[in-house]
């Protein structure tokens, strides 16, 4: 053999062995993320480039954030293009979107970020009134024809404190309005009620109080990790993040 076919015959094997391995690398769940209110789906940049890098199909809801039940088909179509079962993820409001849509059969889990957890026949709006003694809520401006938004001046501190100020100033300027039709929507359904609940609690969140993310997890029965960060943990803490997610991935895999 010439040395010319000897260099294309090992290349061959090679390329032929590296197949097996590229296969046993595939996740075989889908990872869909869930955003939530005054910011788009980019927010999950960090934790979707290292989830993608780890072999898992992520997939991203856009959300409207006008009305719960649009958010709530929105994701119901990322789900069903999802190629394996289904760990559906929210963050802040997105948690009350996964928990009216993660009754979709392909939804195996569902974890919650720094998020709202209603039951059925919750709101939002009744969460997130709640008093929380000690603790600050949101720097909601007064509703303007069906929207709020966060005070421009202080959504940097009060949503992700310690990120890159200039990103931080950017979403405040940049911000989605959430629409009332989202805020006062009672929810029909609860996926924490039979799918295996993971819940991760921001400690220095002035976005979610942290003693209502614990109160949600505790009757969602959820499994819990605290963290401190403020509530954009996906930007402060991408890796904490994408672990408690694969956590929740492990789990869907076991199940099998």
């Amino acid at each position: 053999m010439s040395n010319l076919a000897a260099v294309a015959a090992a290349a061959a094997m090679m390329t032929l062995a590296a197949v097996p391995a590229m296969a046993q690398t595939e996740k075989q769940t889908s990872i869909v993320l869930v955003h939530g209110a005054f910011v788009d789906a980019s927010g999950w940049k960090p934790v979707y480039d290292q989830l993608t890098k780890a072999g898992y199909e992520v997939l991203m809801v856009q959300n409207p954030t006008i009305t719960l039940d649009g958010d709530a088909a929105a994701t119901e179509q990322v789900i069903a293009a999802a190629k394996h079962p289904v760990v559906l993820v929210g963050h802040s409001y997105g948690g009350a979107v996964v928990t009216q849509a993660g009754a979709n059969p392909k939804v195996r889990s569902v974890v919650y970020i720094a998020a709202f957890a209603p039951d059925v026949g919750e709101t939002v709006l009744q969460l997130a009134s709640a008093e929380t003694p000690g603790e600050p809520h949101a720097p909601l401006l007064p509703p303007n024809n069906g929207f709020l938004m966060v005070d421009q001046a202080k959504f940097p501190a009060a949503f992700a404190a310690g990120v890159d100020p200039s990103l931080t100033h950017f979403m405040a300027a940049s911000q989605v309005p959430w629409g009332l039709g989202a805020v006062q929507t009672k929810l029909t359904q609860a996926a924490w009620k039979d799918r295996p609940t993971y819940f991760m609690v921001t400690t220095k969140d002035f976005m979610v109080p942290p003693s209502s993310q614990r109160m949600m997890a505790k009757r969602a029965n959820a499994i819990t990790t605290e963290i401190d960060s403020p509530h954009a943990v996906m930007l402060a803490h991408p890796r904490e993040v994408v672990a408690f997610i694969e956590k929740a991935a492990e789990g869907v895999k076991a199940a099998k």
